[in-house]
């Protein structure tokens, strides 16, 4: 069973297309036109093990906020149309990710029940040319399109760098978890519910 899709988006402000493959080895090509947001998302896939494609052409001469929230909406729509209604898998996920002096967690429930806890706080305005503002904006695009309850918070961390790639990394890595395929569930989706 393929647990792949693919999503495109066009709007006045973005042109979006993602594909995912959900059981792949984490090869990325990924093209937003901003530098350090790529290098994320490909940490993302390369830590979820998900093999991913991007391609985001985005009003930069506006700024970069319909460009990243853009991602993670469609982002998201991709990894749920993949999952095909969460059917089969493991659905929780957590992890926990050092990077040199900054710790991130990350916990995660693909209940079809978006909501997205925020600890996170850095201490420059941007990385690179990429506001910092703006990760909190993907992380909730890509929660509330997926249907995902994510928690993600940095411990402590210093460096907004390794702030922000420790949060997208304890990201990908609790979702590798979540989409996981569970053999004692049967097929059908966790929950008491039987159907997320």
């Amino acid at each position: 069973m393929s647990r792949s899709a693919e999503v495109r988006r066009d709007t006045k402000e973005t042109q979006i297309r993602v594909w995912v493959d959900l059981d792949g080895t984490g090869v990325s090509d990924v093209t937003t036109g901003i530098g350090f947001f790529d290098h994320m998302l490909d940490s993302f896939a390369r830590h979820g093990g998900i093999d991913l494609k991007v391609e985001t052409k985005g009003d930069l001469h506006i700024d970069m906020h319909h460009t990243v929230e853009d991602t993670g909406i469609v982002l998201g729509q991709a990894i749920k149309d993949a999952l095909d209604g969460f059917k089969g898998i493991r659905r929780f996920g957590h992890a926990y990710i050092p990077m040199d002096e900054t710790l991130s967690r990350c916990a995660i429930d693909l209940s079809n029940r978006p909501y997205l806890i925020w600890k996170t706080e850095f201490r420059t305005p941007k990385v690179g040319d990429m506001d910092t503002e703006l990760f909190k904006e993907f992380h909730h695009a890509f929660a509330m399109n997926l249907g995902a309850c994510v928690h993600l918070e940095c411990l402590y961390g210093a460096n907004s760098h390794h702030i922000a790639e420790s949060g997208f990394k304890a990201l990908a890595r609790a979702l590798r978890q979540a989409v996981e395929l569970d053999p004692k569930t049967h097929g059908h989706a966790p929950s008491t519910k039987g159907v997320l």
